[in-house]
């Protein structure tokens, strides 16, 4: 078998769970890296509460170089009480926002999938949700996350005002909007893009330059424009009718959880944070599962690493050019959950309740 270059993935598991559910990343790693021949060079390093707690900061320059020379970043997750007191330039969740906006990662693709064998999990209808295959598309480094002006500044008689400022330009539209469509043509050849165009002047733009990108480009995709908040009501009255959904930051952040809800657990689902392709067509990529540190279970064993694993997945897909690896890994963790395998948090009756570490086993167990 010809062995593959080198290439490099660095995991930054971070905070609460984070580091439970990337050491079972690191074992399916290094799983391929002896039974399928790919030389993956593993890193690892401090990221958000944990390394604000070394270091002073949620991310060192060191860790951020380390970034931009690796094929992948797999991040765990970040944050947690312990440090809700912070300035905001320090809290763990900045470590995010700056790889993010350095490593210019300015699409998050959701995919909100419900398992046949878990449909029961969900808190709509099976016949609602059964079937269910969405793919969101979410601008990840502009808008009001990251406009000027921002900050909170005293204003007369005592009070406060906090100042955020939400603009888009039509490149930062324009480059979202042709992934979604890209991902579109291998799907259901159907896009929704959401906006609040009704009330916003940049949801306006984000109107007319989706539309005019589709007009020039992409004439053969179906296209629908939605008010984000319909959008949310849609989610849940016929989500089906969906099948990629495009979207600013804020919007984004907001769909997305809802739209994974509809799955039954936050913990089953993977997202991509994607750059541009250079010349030669590699780009900078972040892999992370959409749950938070979950501070609550953290150290108990108890974590799904479903996510992960998937956003794993998502990676070997997306940046690494092994299709056949990564529907591999997905093939593993649908053979786990038909053997009725069940971390805690989609624990049905009848199934069996399986560890952190005995649901990355088993997924292991099933690729070989």
């Amino acid at each position: 078998m010809i062995k593959l270059k080198k290439r490099k993935i660095l995991l930054l598991p971070g905070d609460g769970i984070g580091p439970e559910v990337i050491g079972e990343v690191r074992k399916i790693i290094q799983w391929f890296n002896v039974n399928k021949s790919l030389d993956f060079e593993i890193d690892e390093d401090l990221a958000g509460g944990a390394a604000y707690d070394k270091h002073g900061t949620p991310i060192t320059d060191e860790v951020f170089y380390k970034a931009l020379e690796s094929e992948v970043v797999m991040l765990g997750a970040v944050g947690g009480p312990k440090w809700d007191n912070l300035e905001f330039e320090k809290k763990p969740e900045r470590a995010l926002l700056k790889l993010r906006k350095e490593l210019k990662l300015f699409a998050n693709l959701r995919p909100a999938i419900c398992f046949k064998q878990l449909v029961n999990a969900s808190s709509l209808k099976p016949e609602v949700v059964s079937g269910l295959d969405i793919m969101i598309v979410r601008e990840l480094t502009g808008g009001i996350y990251f406009g000027e002006p921002r900050g909170i500044k005293p204003i007369d008689k005592g009070e406060r005002k906090g100042i955020n400022t939400h603009t888009y330009t039509t490149s930062e539209i324009v480059r979202v909007a042709r992934v979604a469509f890209d991902l579109a043509k291998k799907r259901a050849n159907k896009v929704t893009s959401c906006e609040k165009s009704n009330v916003m002047e940049a949801g306006q733009l984000w109107k007319e330059e989706v539309q005019a990108l589709h007009d020039k480009e992409y004439k053969e995709v179906k296209l629908n424009h939605m008010l984000a908040d319909n959008c949310a009501m849609q989610l849940l009255r016929d989500p089906k009718q969906f099948d990629v959904i495009v979207t600013d930051n804020l919007f984004g952040d907001m769909l997305s959880d809802q739209a994974s809800m509809l799955t039954g657990s936050l913990g089953l689902l993977p997202s991509a944070s994607l750059g541009a392709k250079n010349k030669n067509g590699e780009m900078r990529a972040m892999y992370e599962p959409i749950h938070g540190a979950a501070p609550d279970i953290a150290g108990k064993d108890i974590a799904n690493p479903i996510a992960t694993i998937l956003s794993f997945a998502m990676a070997l897909k997306y940046s690494l050019d092994l299709d056949k690896e990564a529907e591999g890994l997905e093939k593993a963790v649908q053979g786990v959950l038909d053997d009725g395998l069940r971390t805690k948090d989609i624990l049905t009756k009848g199934m069996k309740e399986v560890s952190t570490t005995e649901m990355g086993d088993a997924i292991i167990s099933k690729l070989k």
